[in-house]
Formats: structure tokens, sequence, C-alpha cells
């Protein structure tokens, strides 16, 4: 095996090996390519995003979708009724291009348009999309200022800018530890992550006004595959140990009183008091911007 793989390499040679079973599954690396696609559209990951672009841009029919792998995202979203332009700079059919025109065949989209380019080299006019969306790719650019630049250039205005899933570093030292983690960066090495005021001083900086800012535990969208379910049970959980604590504390109360919710709404339980972010390496953040 030679030092550093390909993107394609990795993926087929990870395929190969029973220890990475899971992660082919779980991030849609299999070699059926309708399955991973079938597998997407029913995940809380694309379900929760959905419903973000509904919500902020309801009237979207104009999408572009950067980055898009094998095309599982370019195509849950021209299933959703989308015109979409998808840009992926990679000509695989594995991982890249030809996976996604074998995908459109397959599906027989006449909504879909694909485009082999760099998205700091977007070649489309300006102001062209209700909505630009870039899933996991943001944290790969190779110039960042000029993806977020472009992207915003294509996006009309008060159109969406939504980045799904990057990688987050709050310094050196966390990038060091986010790499050395990766499993899969010791066979192609083209894992990067950037600080969130790295990522949102670019948006700012390309005239876009930052809606919301979703850390790793503030939506399914980041901390996918693990359910949503889960995550809030284990907040609920949490909740009711600090009620159940304040009620043994106040001692005459059998029940939840006005007192201790008053208590408890002082004490506070959040998720960021019960999850601490900085023990995920290269935790993900995703953020929705509006083009001024």
């Amino acid at each position: 095996m030679k030092d550093k793989m390909t993107w394609e390499e990795t993926i087929k040679f990870i395929r190969t090996l029973p220890e990475f079973k899971g992660l082919v599954e779980k991030a849609y690396f299999e070699e059926d390519l309708p399955l991973n696609v079938e597998r997407f559209k029913k995940s809380e990951e694309f379900t929760e995003t959905l419903q973000l672009l509904k919500q902020y841009q309801p009237d979207a029919k104009f999408l572009l979708d950067i980055g898009s792998g094998n095309g599982i995202s370019a195509i849950a979203l021209a299933l959703e009724g989308y015109n979409v332009v998808t840009i992926e700079p990679d000509s695989s059919d594995t991982v890249g291009a030809g996976a996604i025109r074998k995908l459109k065949e397959h599906y027989n989209l006449s909504n879909l348009e694909i485009h082999e380019a760099f998205a700091e080299e977007l070649q489309l006019p300006n102001n062209n999309f209700d909505i630009v969306y870039a899933r996991q790719c943001l944290h790969h650019a190779y110039d960042l200022n000029k993806f977020v630049a472009e992207a915003s250039r294509v996006t009309k205005k008060r159109g969406l800018f939504i980045t799904i899933r990057d990688h987050v570093i709050f310094n050196e030292k966390d990038k060091e530890w986010f790499l050395a983690t990766h499993p899969l960066q010791k066979f192609y090495g083209g894992e990067n992550a950037f600080t969130p005021t790295e990522y949102k001083n670019a948006m700012v900086n390309a005239r876009l006004q930052i809606i919301k800012e979703l850390k790793y535990y503030d939506s399914v969208i980041n901390y996918f595959p693990a359910p949503k379910q889960g995550i809030e049970n284990q907040l609920k959980n949490r909740k009711e140990k600090v009620i159940e604590k304040l009620r043994k504390k106040i001692g005459i109360f059998s029940t939840i009183t006005l007192v201790q919710k008053i208590v408890f709404k002082v004490v506070g339980v959040s998720k960021e008091s019960v999850y601490d972010e900085s023990k995920i390496p290269g935790r993900m953040y995703s953020y929705l911007c509006f083009k001024k």
C-alpha cells in the first residue's frame, strides 16, 4: 500500500475491512449507491435539514448542492422536487460525479445538473439560487474565504446559504487531536477543520447574515447517527435527577412544586451542562445564513 491513497481508493479499501463496516454504513459509503440514497432520505439528519429549508426558504425552487460526493444529498433533494445543480470536483464513480450520474440515470431525474468543479471556482451566474447547501465540505476548502464568497455570489438576495456538519476545532492542539483520531486520515490525509470564528468571519466577509449557529448538541443534524431520542432522553434523565435532588433537599415537598420549579429554573439544566462537546474530536457545527 502506498503512503497515501486517493479518497476513492480509501473508500474502496475500507469496504474490505470488517472493522470499518459500521462506518461504511453510517457514512453512506456502501457500494450500492441507491441504497445509500434511500437510507439518507430516511435519516433524522435529512428530515431535520428539510424542516430548516422549508422554514427559512419555503418557496425555494433552485438549489445548489456543493461537494455532493457520491450524490446522496443531490439526489435526495432532487427527489424532494428542487431543481438541483450539484458541484463535485471528484470525477470517480465511487465517491464523485460519476456516482451522481449513475444515480441520476437510476432515478430518471430531469431536475439535476452535474458540474465537476471546486467550490472556490464556480462557473455559475450571480444571484442564481434560492438555496446554496453544503454538506460536510466547507471544512475541506482550500481557501475558506473564497469558498464562502463564491457560495454567496451565486445565492439570490435574501436566499439561504446552509452548511451542514462541518468539523470544528478550537485551537491547534485540538486540531492535532482531531486529525490523530479521525479513522480515515491515516489513509488519505485529506481531513481538515476550522474554528467557529474562522467559519463565521468568512460568512460575514461574504456579506452573509448568520441567522443560526447549530453547535454539536444543538441538532441531530450534527450528532447523527446518534439518535435524537437518545440524546433527549439523557437530557431528560439529567433534569429529573436535578429535580429529585432539589426535592429531597427541600424535604417537606413530596411533589414538584412551584418553589422547586423556580429553583430549578435558576439552577438550570442545558445541553451544555449535560454534554461536553470538547470531548468530541472534530465535533460538527452547522450554519444558516441569509444573503444581504
